[in-house]
């Protein structure tokens, strides 16, 4: 079932939001200092492609450094992203096939707002990266 959902998922929306992630990741990684957070719009590119299967969890060893990078993050690039989820769930949710869809479009915009301090593990261990 949750690889029939992620293939629905990619056709509706993965692989836009996926290019959004990858652009964010390409821009970001133009300057050394960016390169850390081109790596995590990476990350979490391949998790908007793909997400259903998969679950954020919080990494308790991230400390401050993650803090001040999620600020850092929110203001280059985190609003974009969660714009395109904003959009991109409105969207889905105009149709009634479209509404779970939409409704894991606005759960990745925590992690697209603050990606740093954030593990992608599988649903069926998400207390293993702990």
């Amino acid at each position: 079932m949750k690889t029939l959902l992620n293939v629905i998922w990619l056709i509706l929306s993965g692989l836009w939001l996926f290019l959004g992630y990858l652009l964010a990741g390409v821009l970001l990684c133009i300057t050394v200092i960016g390169i850390p957070f081109g790596i995590a719009a990476f990350r979490i590119g391949v998790y908007a492609l793909w997400p259903f299967g998969y679950t954020t969890v919080e990494r308790r060893d991230a400390g401050a450094p993650s803090c001040v990078g999620n600020v850092l993050w929110l203001i280059l690039a985190g609003w974009w992203l969660a714009l395109a989820h904003i959009t991109t769930g409105i969207a889905l949710c105009v149709t009634i096939i479209g509404i779970p869809f939409g409704i894991a479009n606005f759960k990745l915009i925590p992690v697209s707002l603050f990606p740093l301090g954030r593990e992608i593990v599988p649903t069926d261990r998400p207390f293993a990266a702990r």
